[in-house]
């Protein structure tokens, strides 16, 4: 009998790279070998990745993505661990919990979450942190690849049910002048009529102190049951386990959705923001 050496999704950086690839690699039934004779690489190199015990190659990662069918979680991950893009501290972790979540609810206030950005609605947005100097051009451009590849979660044969909460201000903040602004509405009412995963509500301003939250903040389900939050400050992310404070945060959030427009009307908010848009 062989021995495989398993590895702890914790123990390193690549780690929890090399353990999604083994459990992709053994959900389509693939030997090493086999997989790596697909990918065009050696068998060598397929170990390496799955024990963590050299770097492997972005090109790698797209490469086992299009064979394995991960739909752009191993790139991801393969983002998550090199962090070219300068992320914020605690991003890239909560990232990796989110692409295995089951369901996510998220609050967001000013702009339109990474998630559901279009690619020009996010170039500028990048741009604009270029022009400050909160980041390098090639950091930024790292960023934007990172940002599309995470919205691939979107597209997995099982996606997470997404609760959205969207604060007026997010769509009335033209990022990117108003062409760009009316296409990123129309693409979040698209998104909301062709997934029915997808729960989309607006928070207008008319709520005053019966906003619950004073930041964005999300909650991912994940494994059995078990839920993560997730919040940033202007410097860092902080993901928050104490089930006490995620329990409150729950709670806040579902009196959220009870106070804020339902669905039809949340959409009907937004195609009147965006047509205000229209030359």
């Amino acid at each position: 009998m062989v021995n495989i050496k398993e590895i702890d999704p914790e123990s390193s950086r690549w780690a929890p790279f090399g353990v999604l690839l083994r459990r992709s690699r053994r959900a389509v039934g693939l030997t090493q070998k086999q997989l790596a004779r697909r990918m065009g690489c050696h068998p060598s190199t397929v170990s390496v990745a799955e024990t963590a015990t050299k770097q492997v190659s972005r090109l790698f990662a797209e490469k086992a993505d299009e064979v394995l069918g991960t739909h752009g979680s191993l790139t991801l991950m393969w983002l998550q661990a090199s962090n070219s893009a300068g992320l914020a501290e605690g991003f890239a972790e909560f990232t990796k919990h989110e692409a295995q979540a089951t369901e996510i609810r998220l609050f967001e206030i000013g702009a339109i979450p990474g998630l559901f950005q279009t690619r020009a609605y996010a170039e500028a947005e990048l741009a604009g942190a270029v022009e400050l100097g909160e980041v390098t051009a090639e950091q930024a451009e790292e960023r934007l690849n990172y940002r599309m590849t995470r919205q691939k979660l979107l597209e997995r044969a099982s996606p997470p049910l997404i609760f959205v909460a969207l604060d007026e201000s997010a769509l009335r903040w033209q990022l990117g002048g108003p062409s760009v602004m009316a296409e990123q509405l129309q693409y979040l009412e698209d998104l909301a009529h062709r997934m029915p995963n997808v729960l989309l509500q607006v928070v207008p301003f008319t709520m005053g102190v019966h906003r619950s939250f004073r930041s964005a903040v999300t909650l991912l389900t994940v494994g059995e049951g078990t839920q993560i939050g997730y919040t940033e400050t202007l410097h860092r992310g902080f993901l928050e386990r104490d089930r006490a404070t995620v329990v409150t945060w729950r709670r806040r959030y579902d009196r959220l959705q009870v106070d804020a427009p339902p669905r039809v009307e949340s959409l009907g908010m937004i195609g009147s923001i965006r047509k205000e848009l229209a030359p």
